[in-house]
């Protein structure tokens, strides 16, 4: 493998999070209704503000013992990796649902960075 390869991967990886389309997201976050909403908490914490935050930040919600210690701070990148495969990325967390699809994971993304500047999250 060439020296420039992992940098050149990443690189696409960045670009086709950048990519995703929020409207597509907004259909694809429906499946989180379950146990996410932006605004609120349910069984999931509340997504407005997510993007910047810090894992297990949100005040008051009963997260577990593994995502309180998780050292994360929820950007594109930790959230495409989270997404992909929770349990892997930390190890013990309450979440169990994943999202196998590289471009359903960038779509919900650019939703939920669209989503921190809509009234809902204000």
């Amino acid at each position: 493998m060439q020296p420039w390869f992992p940098a050149l991967l990443l690189l696409s990886s960045a670009a086709a999070l950048a990519a995703g389309d929020p409207q597509r997201g907004a259909a694809l976050y429906e499946r989180c209704g379950g146990c996410h909403s932006l605004a609120q908490d349910r069984a999931g914490p509340r997504h407005c503000g997510l993007i910047g935050r810090r894992a297990g930040a949100v005040k008051d919600f009963p997260y577990s013992d593994a995502m309180k210690r998780a050292p994360i701070s929820w950007d594109a990148a930790t959230l495409d990796r989270f997404l992909a495969d929770p349990q892997r990325v930390v190890p013990g967390t309450a979440m169990a649902y994943s999202v196998d699809d590289p471009r359903e994971r960038a779509d919900v993304i650019a939703y939920l960075a669209q989503a921190n500047r809509s009234p809902e999250c204000k």
